[in-house]
């Protein structure tokens, strides 16, 4: 395996393996990753047009329609007619969505933590330091995303939105 492809399958197994331990002990079904992205998407950006989830996300328009839909539906999304074009649909995220949310975030920050706490501190600074190239790769992604693709739960899901999903499933 070249260095390119460890990397790859590195980023997509972490994000896996927080997924799985996060998932156990929740009280409510989990999410699939796209409900996830557009909710997180939306707790970060209150009043979001539909169109302009869907550029962010990467999706087609009528795939986040259907997300909202869902969400709306399970109490999680709001939406609101758009008072200055009647036609567009204002998006916010329940008070039960960004609870789920934070919640998911806490844990996934303590369990993060806790894994680095038990790295040697020569290890715990060259991951600090890759941070920046992290970012770089993130945004290297979503700059050559096929806008006009629709990547489902595989966008947003990891590092500055450029790990993909794995399953697809959630955990929020």
């Amino acid at each position: 395996m070249d260095d390119v492809e460890e990397f790859s399958a590195l980023l997509v197994g972490i994000q896996r393996l927080i997924r799985r331990r996060l998932r156990s002990g929740l009280a409510h079904p989990p999410l699939r990753g796209a409900q996830v992205e557009l909710l997180r998407l939306v707790v970060d950006s209150p009043g979001l047009r539909v169109s302009d989830a869907a550029e962010e996300l990467f999706l087609a328009g009528n795939s986040v329609s259907t997300l909202v839909n869902q969400l709306v539906g399970q109490g999680l999304l709001r939406r609101e007619t758009d008072p200055t074009d009647r036609r567009a649909a204002l998006l916010y995220a329940t008070g039960e969505a960004a609870r789920r949310l934070a919640d998911w975030r806490a844990r996934r920050t303590a369990l993060v933590a806790e894994v680095l706490a038990d790295l040697p501190a020569d290890q715990r600074a060259a991951l600090a330091q890759a941070m920046p190239a992290l970012r770089a790769v993130a945004t290297g992604l979503r700059g050559r995303a096929d806008v006009g693709a629709d990547l489902g739960a595989d966008v947003g899901a990891g590092v500055g939105a450029a790990v993909g999903a794995g399953d697809g499933r959630a955990i929020v």
